[in-house]
């Protein structure tokens, strides 16, 4: 059996980031300051995390053209996070309150296809690779039906309400649990690399 940190590691700091996130609000302000920052450190690295755990996925799940499509559609998604929480950390950086943290960060959004890549559509493709995958290896009885429906809810909670994240990445800790443990990867029938 082969442990899989990252699978522990993505929930775990998404859920430090919801939950930094709801003390910074406690004020009635998100940011600039420690919490912003620490909150949105802990979101880029589980997005660092969320990538390695795409490319263990694809490899669970055969490693064939659809998944590595899925891993790399989930990939880029990460990276258009990544320059959204990177450009939030230095506007965080830059300002000294909030309102002019928000002119810094709408400043860059006018930025000729910035808003597009970083806040539009370009995180739509994090969200839809991961459940892509978590799908296909449901398909492949690779993990249990439920786990889909577990990543569905994860990435629904901050549709509904952002302060909703810390639940979301609870469930999706429980669903990456038999992944990180290496337990679910024993497939019905074997399926070529």
């Amino acid at each position: 059996m082969q442990f899989r940190p990252a699978f522990i590691a993505a929930p775990v700091l998404v859920m430090g980031y919801g939950i930094v996130r709801l003390i910074d609000g406690l004020d009635g302000v998100r940011g600039p300051g420690a919490a912003w920052t620490i909150g949105h450190l802990a979101f880029l690295g589980a997005l660092v995390a969320f990538i390695s755990v795409f490319w263990q996925m694809r490899r669970m799940a055969g490693g064939r053209t659809f998944a590595t499509v899925s891993a790399t559609a989930g990939t880029l998604g990460a990276l258009a996070l990544i320059t959204q929480f990177s450009i939030d950390l230095v506007a965080g950086f830059l300002a000294t309150d909030n309102y002019g943290m928000s002119m810094i960060i709408h400043d860059v959004r006018t930025v000729p296809g910035i808003a597009q890549l970083a806040y539009d559509f370009g995180p739509y493709a994090f969200y839809l690779g991961q459940l892509v995958l978590v799908v296909l290896l449901a398909v492949q009885r690779r993990v249990k039906l439920w786990t889909p429906i577990l990543v569905l809810a994860d990435l629904a909670t901050p549709f509904i309400d952002k302060d909703l994240i810390p639940l979301g990445s609870a469930l999706l800790l429980v669903s990456f649990l038999p992944l990180a443990r290496g337990v679910a990867v024993t497939p019905t029938q074997p399926v070529p690399a």
